[in-house]
């Protein structure tokens, strides 16, 4: 394989196929539902991004065996 044949290869590099790290975003985002009972349980759940109200659902946390309200927390 000779190195000149990648000179004249089909391919041109623009300034747009060069540029890094200008990606579309994702559609949905994933946010942590931590229990209010304080025990450290958490959910995980998918929100769409157009969303921007904080979720808030009433799940069950078995360390405390019964339903309490679980509320979006930051993921990290």
């Amino acid at each position: 394989m000779d190195v000149n044949s990648f000179k004249d290869s089909q391919i041109t590099f623009t300034p747009q196929l060069l540029k890094m790290g200008d990606k579309k975003k994702k559609a949905q985002m994933f946010v942590k539902l931590v229990s209010a009972a304080g025990t450290g349980f958490f959910y995980v759940k998918r929100k769409p991004r157009q969303f921007t109200e904080k979720l808030e659902f009433r799940k069950f946390d078995p360390r405390v065996n019964r339903h309490v309200l679980f509320t979006e927390a930051k993921m990290k």
